[in-house]
């Protein structure tokens, strides 16, 4: 396989640099190209891939493409691929642009484009990313592996129906800033009672990793898992407690629900 990047941001270099790592794809079959150099260098300095002076210069001589631009700046680039002269039966195109729906894609890369959309999010830049993705009406179950290695080499990925990408979008790849701000959130309730604010910040998130960890190797429900740290009368039901009282819950469930809906919002835009 050969592999085009275009797109040397963070996103876009942590992806291409798991699927070497992870022997999904040799480095010296990855093609890279940036709109700006410093991306490319920078890209460069930490695998043995070659760079492109141009999306056409990329998408003439790869199997796949992962497409790792901002949204508005998709139009453009699809528009190079089409005017590339690059056979669209024999490129598969992976997206990791939010909202942007199979149909666009497809009809703006051209008739019989094999297109993936995905949704990886940042905690794939240390290898911990969680991906969906969902394929268009040309790209194969061949197509679907692939995209599996590719963003599976940083992190959980899922395939689902498109519907579902803007759900994902709210859950996942929006999902990382809540829990960062859950995190801060837990250790300034520390620092208010005493503790140092490095120790606060370091225990908060250790008890966040460690009840993420809990939840999937166990495999329990959460609320199974809370109820085992939930004493009579203790410490964790009076916080609870308080949570509740300031809607926590409806909190989180609203905060993925408006997510979905801009991204849904910018499917149309």
């Amino acid at each position: 396989m050969k592999l085009g990047l275009i797109g040397c941001g963070k996103m876009g270099k942590a992806l291409t640099i798991g699927a070497i790592d992870a022997g999904a794809v040799a480095a010296s079959d990855v093609i890279a190209f940036d709109i700006f150099p410093a991306a490319v260098d920078s890209f460069l300095s930490e695998c043995k891939a070659s760079a492109a002076d141009s999306v056409a210069g990329v998408a003439t001589k790869v199997d796949v493409l992962l497409l790792a631009v901002k949204p508005h700046d998709v139009p453009s680039v699809l528009q190079e691929i089409r005017d590339s002269g690059s056979s669209v039966a024999d490129l598969l195109v992976i997206s990791v642009a939010a909202g942007l729906t199979l149909a666009r894609l497809e009809r703006e890369v051209g008739e019989g484009a094999r297109i993936i959309r995905s949704m990886p999010n940042t905690p794939a830049l240390i290898g911990k990313g969680a991906a969906a993705f969902t394929r268009g009406n040309h790209a194969t179950a061949d197509d679907s592996e692939t995209a599996r290695k590719l963003l599976g080499a940083v992190g959980l990925v899922v395939e689902v129906k498109e519907t579902l990408m803007d759900a994902v979008t709210g859950l996942s790849g929006s999902g990382p800033a809540y829990v960062y701000l859950f995190i801060e959130s837990l250790a300034d309730g520390a620092v208010q009672n005493g503790l140092p604010r490095d120790q606060a910040r370091e225990l908060a998130a250790q008890t966040v990793l460690g009840a993420a960890a809990m939840v999937q190797s166990t495999g329990e429900h959460p609320a199974v898992l809370k109820d085992m740290v939930t004493s009579p009368g203790g410490t964790t039901i009076a916080a609870l407690k308080a949570l509740e009282a300031h809607a926590f819950r409806a909190a989180c469930i609203d905060a993925v629900n408006t997510a979905t809906a801009r991204a849904r919002e910018m499917g149309l835009e």
